[in-house]
């Protein structure tokens, strides 16, 4: 099947650098034990610091491995401890960040999956998404992909991935407070078009399936089904919710009694199991009791772990394969390791190593992107990435507003503030003036909203949300 994001790159194992010491035995298959899920993270991390290059980088020329972060994360591992050969200066999250802050990065043709997988994977790494340098916001970057004719996805709507793996990063990706980033309203809207896509089996697939009763009724994805559940959750879906319990459902009826597989499109395979766990993690379902656990006392966990080699840690794509590779082993180390699609980075070993890294002020003449959203209260968001150039270390409110009216990428997101200058409190935008409590406020990297002012101070990377309302 396709993968979104660059996920698999088939030329890039690691089984030949490994030799006999990944291809050793493999476990038996039994319910999975906490010690037995220990051993396999330790190997499984193992295994993921050998994938990094002699330069300590895991992506770049023809490297596609960044997703080891996430995993790396989830078992416990920061990636400023990772180094070549204990090289320090070539830790594993300086190397991306550099990579990230190039202008030239992800290409002369980016997609909007470049920057989710990116914002996935910087979180999970320690770097701030939205700080990655005085250029680069990663949230902002996600933020221009916006369809305006169809809100609610990002990037084509007929690449629906792209907009589940907007609300994993937008979602998943929190501030370094542990703050959802984003407003309701933007969650809302992806919400929305998430379950509009949901198939009638209650799964979902790579592509559109909306407004197509031929695509709703078609067969969902066992991989594309784990990684939209996830989004919802991360959206701030419960597990209850009946969207979710349709999926979870789906998964279950999956699942293959003897092994613990899911009988994917193509057959029973780490990758399809290790997204269909993750999906579970992230909605705090788990996966080894309950539904997960088979007739013949197998569980989703099992499968994987019988797909690793012991002690190498490599994971095998195919229960026929006779060597790991390196997306296989990414995807399983991840579910096992109780991961979802990215998680919060470790606090550092590496004495002096802070668990964040971001950019801390604007760098005057430099041109830079904000994320910004205006709601005007009548259940249609806009949503865009302004281009500015800052003359100092901060900006305001109103200076983001004006550059949006000429540099906001979907145009329209601003289209008149009122003052047009001065200090004082914004009284009307786009053509909605105050009227008693209802007024204009603002919200800073999902900060509780206050009164809107062409003052308002803004920061290198916050995420500006504006409102109209009580």
């Amino acid at each position: 099947m396709p993968r979104p994001l660059s996920f698999r790159s088939p030329a890039l194992t690691a089984a030949a650098a490994l030799g006999a010491f990944a291809l050793t035995a493999l476990p038996a298959a039994a319910t999975s034990s906490p010690s037995q899920i220990a051993t396999s993270k330790t190997n499984g991390v193992s295994y993921l610091k050998s994938l990094q290059a002699a330069d300590g980088s895991y992506a770049g020329s023809g490297l596609s491995n960044e997703w080891a972060f996430s995993a790396l994360a989830a078992a416990g591992t920061a990636a400023v401890d990772v180094t070549p050969g204990g090289d320090t200066s070539k830790n594993a999250r300086t190397v991306y960040r550099t990579l990230l802050s190039t202008a030239s990065w992800p290409s002369s043709s980016p997609v909007v999956t470049d920057y989710e997988r990116a914002m996935l994977n910087a979180y999970a790494a320690g770097i701030d998404p939205a700080r990655v340098s005085a250029s680069r916001n990663l949230v902002a970057d996600i933020y221009g992909y916006w369809q305006t004719a169809e809100p609610g996805y990002f990037g084509p709507s007929a690449n629906f991935n792209g907009t589940v793996f907007a609300a994993l990063a937008l979602g998943g990706a929190k501030t370094q407070s542990g703050q959802a980033r984003i407003p309701q309203a933007l969650r809302d809207a992806l919400i929305t078009r998430i379950r509009a896509n949901q198939h009638n089996d209650g799964g979902w697939n790579y592509g559109k399936a909306e407004g197509s009763p031929s695509q709703l009724s078609s067969t969902s994805d066992i991989d594309m089904t784990g990684a939209t559940m996830a989004a919802l959750c991360v959206s701030g879906v419960p597990n209850t919710d009946t969207d979710v319990l349709q999926a979870k459902a789906f998964l279950k009826s999956k699942l293959v009694a003897s092994s613990g597989a899911f009988n994917a499109m193509f057959g029973a395979n780490t990758d399809s199991n290790g997204w269909a766990v993750s999906g579970l993690n992230a909605c705090g379902i788990n996966a080894q009791t309950g539904d997960f656990l088979t007739s013949m006392g197998k569980t989703p966990v099992d499968f994987l772990i019988a797909q690793q080699f012991k002690p190498g840690g490599g994971f095998k794509y195919l229960p026929s394969d006779t060597s790991p590779t390196a997306y296989s082993s990414i995807d399983g180390l991840r579910a096992v390791a109780g991961g979802g699609f990215t998680a919060a980075p470790p606090v550092p070993v590496t004495s002096g190593a802070p668990q964040w890294v971001g950019q801390g002020s604007f760098t005057s003449g430099t041109a830079t992107r904000l994320a910004l959203t205006v709601d005007d209260g009548a259940g249609n968001p806009k949503v865009c990435s302004v281009a500015l150039t800052p003359t100092g270390t901060a900006t305001t409110l109103g200076a983001v507003l004006d550059a949006a009216t000429g540099a906001a990428t979907p145009a329209g997101c601003v289209t008149g503030v009122t003052p047009s200058s001065g200090t004082g409190t914004v009284t009307a935008l786009n053509g909605k003036a105050n009227s008693g409590s209802n007024t204009w406020k603002v919200s800073i990297d999902g900060s509780a909203f206050a009164s809107a002012a062409r003052n308002t101070v803004v920061g290198v990377g916050d995420t500006i949300a504006v409102r109209w309302g009580a």
